[in-house]
Formats: structure tokens, C-alpha cells, sequence
């Protein structure tokens, strides 16, 4: 069974809405922090969101005012709301999870297409 799952991704016109989860298999209280990048066909991989143990979150310039990182409750959760979605968006996003034992894991990706 895979650790992280992410779900959400699919087709959307440029200016829509998406709403990307990932859930962890892992122990909330080992979680240093998760984040969300992704990669676009022919580019390497980029951060997009992150979000820490104490709460705090910061964004590549390239989405800020657009997507929202969030938690649920448990922690076990992690949210990323797209707004505003653009074209330069599309891609792949992976959930990505950064444990207390300096450990990474990451989900399997789901895919996001904006079209123009």
C-alpha cells in the first residue's frame, strides 16, 4: 500500500477550479512538514506549496494569491486549492511528506490540464 495517495487532478478551463488531496498513511506526530510540487512535460520538478508542523506555509511566487495549502484535522490530510487555474499550471502534482527522521515520501502524482 502506497504511503501517500493524492487525488483531485483532472481537466479544467483556464480561470477554473481544482481541489487536489493527498492523504498519509504515516504517523501525523513524525510529520515535519508536506508539500506539493509538480512537473510540467519536458521540466523538472518544482515546489509549489508547503505547509509545516506549526502551520506556517509558504508558495512559489507563481501561485501566491491563487492556491491555498491546507490540513485537516487529523493531519493525516493535506489539501491544495487552485484557483485562477492557468494553462503554465498543467501538470503533474505530487504529494510530498518530510518526517522528523529525515525521511521522504512521495505519492504517485495526479495530473492536472488546464486548457486555454
Amino acid at each position: 500500500q502506497a504511503r501517500l495517495v493524492e487525488s483531485g487532478g483532472g481537466l479544467v478551463q483556464a480561470g477554473g477550479s481544482l481541489r487536489l488531496s493527498c492523504t498519509t498513511s504515516g504517523i501525523a506526530s513524525s510529520i515535519v512538514a508536506m508539500n506539493w510540487y509538480r512537473q510540467a512535460p519536458g521540466k523538472q520538478r518544482e515546489f509549489v506549496s508547503g505547509i509545516n508542523r506549526g502551520g506556517s506555509t509558504n508558495y512559489a511566487d507563481s501561485v501566491k494569491g491563487r492556491f491555498t495549502i491546507s490540513r485537516g484535522d487529523t493531519k493525516n490530510t493535506l489539501y491544495l486549492q487552485m484557483n485562477s487555474l492557468k494553462p503554465e499550471d498543467t501538470g503533474v502534482y505530487y504529494c510530498n511528506e518530510r518526517t522528523q527522521y529525515n525521511d521522504d515520501y512521495w505519492g504517485q502524482g495526479t495530473q492536472v490540464t488546464v486548457s486555454s
